[in-house]
Parts: structure tokens; C-alpha cells; sequence
């Protein structure tokens, strides 16, 4: 069998094929999840979805041999987005397993894991219990092995999105949206059905191979193509869906990018006239304006680390009505915590329409301060270097709620080792871009050391 160490992430199971992913280790896994979900919360069925890889046919196919062994039935929810699963595990209580690498390449493929209700399976959550029976194999069922049925809740998945937003309140918008290939051609389509938003969907066609370019939209490279259809057509908005569109990466009328922070304070603003008061998380990745926009707005922030099964956590605990991470993820308490890059979407569209001027102007209030992106930076001891740079800074307001973050007033930075590489991650904020690059360069020399 692979490495399993190689392939089970912090939140995820993920590797090449069929180097590290095969069908064996599919079906092992499946029996290990069944036997997991059941002793955990009494299972008796798992949903069953993928994306548009073409492994992951028959990987599902040999996961759900594996959990049916156990004896729990298997629902196939076919072709479908993540947020797909999480809204079939809430709708329908039961656990899910989505067969997606996201925004991986062609050769790479992995499952996501939720129990009832979507809540995150992680490493600390229930992952770890997984590998290792796995690894190990589950004892024999005695029973009858579990049913196999299929469903189809596109629709149904459709109807809950919109429920987020006013739709009559929607203006005739312009809309493009890149899905990349990838799970964004099936779900974005059925959820702007009927909506008043003339869309455009480019490479809106299921296809592994990403024959045009990486559904990856993070990387600013991979939002070209969409940049320049919204300038060519004069659309008011555009959309950037990873390979499994949970995630959505929002463009103005510009063709300007519009940052994970900012579409996290414009989602918040929009949730807070909804719902006054309430509680809204940000990761410490995001930009100072997110907190600042929430409590002017009447909200109340709370600052979370990064990862979603840590934003859920705190959700739960606290009953916010909504989180964002910088990386896109944008989480609602009313579909079950879980993300989705749809609803986030849909919440930009309602606020632009009741805004009434473009989506250049309507960002301003929302950015204050420059960043600097995610740097990352291979060190030999990524522990080691944190106290180093904590070190240089003994005036800074420090915590450790998640790697390093140094606070020095105007500018501020966080420094996050990676979970599965020796890498460090800085991410720096500043009033300008001069100070941001500034910064910058003086935060990585601490990093790097003397040339």
C-alpha cells in the first residue's frame, strides 16, 4: 500500500496517481471511514461524490466497496462540488467523502471527509484514526455488506444557495465565471438559473486534464484569461472557481483581482444587514480592515487561525454567522458552517446590485492597507527562525495563536511554519506599498540570515 503518511494532510487525503492513490488504497480507506463514521456517531450510510477527474470513477467506486463491506450503505451523489457534499451531509445527515485534488494538478487526486452535519474530519478531528485503520485493516463485518443507490440534489443544492440572498434585490448584472475546467461548470449554471445575471461561463466544460490552465485562481496568473474576457465584454463582475469550486476569487469590472480579505469584509458587511450584531470570524491571515469594517458595521470579530476545520470549531462555539480566510474559504453558519464559494458569490452580486456603482468603487471602503501576499521560504529549522525573528522585535505586540504574529501599529506580519513542508510563510501588511516592500525585505533577511 502508498506511503500513508505521504498522503494523509492536515485536513485531507491527497497524492499522484496512481503512484500514491490506487484503488486498493481507495477501498481500504473506505473501510476505514465506514467503520470511523460508524463508531463515531452511529452511521449507517456515507454520501459519495467527485469531481471531474477521471480516477476518480473508479476510486469512488472502490471506496464505496470499502465502506459497503462494513456494512453501511453508500449514497452516489455523482459529479458535484464540495460545498455540494457539505450541503448533502447537512440536508441529509450523514457523512460525505468528496474524491477531489481542488486546485492540484491533472496527475493528483484526494478525498475530503466530513461526519453529519459537515462537520471537518482533520487531522486532530478523526483523520489520524483513519490512517491508521487504513493502514492496519478493519476487522471483517459479519453482516450483510451495505446497499448502493445514487442521488441527484443538484437542484436542491441550487434552491439552498439562493436562499442567501435577496434574489429580487439582484441587479441585471454582467457576470463571467472562469470555472477552469473544473466542478464550477456544473454547479455555477444550475445556482444563476433564473437569475436576473446575464452569465458567461468560460471553460465550463468537466475536463481532468485542464486543457486551458491550473484551477488554481489563487495564483494571480491563472485569473488572465477571465481579466481579459471581463475588460473584452463589459462585464460588471467576474468569478474564479478552483477545480472543485468551494472557492471563489472575485474581479472587478477592471479586470482587477479583489483579495480573499476584502471579499471577506464586503461578504461580512452584506451579513451583518441581515443579521445586526452579529459575530463574524477572521483568521489572522486577513487584513486589519476586516476586523476594523465588522465592528463599525455593529458586528462583533473574532480572530481564528487558519484552517478550516479550526474556523468551524469556533463557529460552533460561538455562533458566528460567517468566517473568511484570506485563501477564499468562506464559511455560513446556515449551511452548516461549511463553505462555499457560491454563497460568498452571491453575496458580492447582492451587494454590488444594491450599491449601484461599480465594483472598482464599491471596494474602496473595503481596503486600507497594502499587503504583501503569501511569501514562502524553505529554512532548515522553520522553529528555530520564528524565535529568531520574535527576537528582533521585543517592542512588537506578539502572539502565538498561530506561528508568529508581531504587531508594531502601522505595519504587522505573521510567520506560520507549513504543516507538511520546511517552509515558513510570511504574510506582511502595510499603510503603503513602499513600507509593505520595505517591510518586507527586512522581515526575510531575518528569515534568510546574513547572505
Amino acid at each position: 500500500m502508498a506511503d500513508l503518511d505521504a498522503i494523509f494532510k492536515a485536513y485531507d487525503v491527497r497524492g499522484t496517481v496512481p503512484e500514491q492513490i490506487d484503488d486498493d488504497l481507495c477501498r481500504a480507506v473506505g473501510a476505514a471511514f465506514a467503520r470511523f463514521a460508524a463508531d463515531t456517531e452511529g452511521a449507517t450510510r456515507i454520501l459519495v461524490g467527485r469531481d471531474m477527474r477521471p480516477s476518480g470513477v473508479r476510486f469512488a467506486a472502490a471506496f464505496a466497496e470499502g465502506a459497503q463491506s462494513q456494512g453501511l450503505d453508500v449514497v452516489d451523489l455523482g459529479l458535484c462540488s464540495t460545498d455540494l457534499v457539505y450541503f448533502a451531509s447537512g440536508a441529509h445527515a450523514a457523512p460525505g467523502a468528496m474524491f477531489t485534488a481542488s486546485h492540484n494538478p491533472a496527475r493528483y487526486n484526494g478525498i475530503k471527509f466530513c461526519l453529519t452535519g459537515a462537520k471537518a474530519v482533520g487531522q486532530d478531528t478523526g483523520l489520524d484514526r483513519i490512517k491508521a485503520m487504513a493502514a492496519d485493516g478493519v476487522p471483517g463485518h459479519l453482516g450483510e455488506p451495505g446497499r448502493l443507490s445514487s442521488l441527484d440534489l443538484l437542484d436542491d443544492f441550487a434552491t439552498h444557495v439562493r436562499s442567501f440572498v435577496d434574489v429580487g434585490a439582484l441587479a441585471p448584472l454582467k457576470v463571467v465565471a472562469d470555472t477552469a475546467n473544473g466542478m464550477g461548470g456544473l454547479v455555477v449554471p444550475a445556482v444563476f438559473d433564473g437569475l436576473p445575471c446575464d452569465l458567461e461561463v468560460m471553460y465550463g466544460e468537466l475536463d481532468g486534464s485542464f486543457p486551458n490552465h491550473p484551477a488554481d485562481p489563487i495564483q494571480v496568473e491563472n485569473q488572465a484569461d477571465l481579466r481579459a474576457r471581463v475588460v473584452e465584454v463589459g462585464a460588471d463582475v467576474g468569478l474564479a472557481f478552483d477545480g472543485d469550486a468551494d472557492r471563489v476569487f472575485v474581479v472587478d469590472e477592471r479586470g482587477e483581482p479583489i483579495s480573499g480579505s476584502t471579499t471577506t469584509a464586503m461578504v461580512a458587511a452584506g451579513v451583518l444587514e441581515k443579521e445586526p450584531g452579529a459575530t463574524i470570524l477572521h483568521n489572522l491571515i486577513c487584513s486589519k480592515s476586516v476586523p476594523e469594517i465588522i465592528t463599525e458595521r455593529g458586528g462583533t470579530p473574532v480572530r481564528t487561525r487558519v484552517g478550516h476545520s479550526i474556523i468551524k470549531a469556533v463557529m460552533a462555539e460561538t455562533g458566528a454567522a460567517f468566517g473568511g480566510e484570506h485563501s477564499a474559504h468562506y464559511y455560513f453558519r446556515d449551511n452548516w458552517r461549511a463553505d462555499s464559494g457560491l454563497i460568498a458569490a452571491l453575496h458580492v452580486l447582492e451587494q454590488r446590485s444594491k450599491a449601484g456603482v461599480p465594483l472598482s468603487e464599491m471596494r474602496k471602503p473595503f481596503e486600507r492597507y497594502v499587503a504583501s501576499g503569501e511569501i514562502n521560504t524553505e529554512v532548515p529549522d522553520p522553529l528555530a527562525v520564528i524565535e529568531t525573528v520574535a527576537a528582533a522585535y521585543p517592542d512588537g505586540d506578539q502572539d502565538r495563536l498561530d506561528g508568529l504574529t508581531v504587531d508594531l501599529g502601522p505595519w504587522w506580519f505573521n510567520l506560520r511554519p507549513s504543516n507538511t513542508e520546511p517552509l515558513l510563510r510570511l504574510n506582511l501588511e502595510a499603510p503603503t506599498r513602499d513600507e509593505c516592500d520595505a517591510h518586507v525585505a527586512e522581515v526575510l533577511g531575518l528569515i534568510t540570515g546574513p547572505a
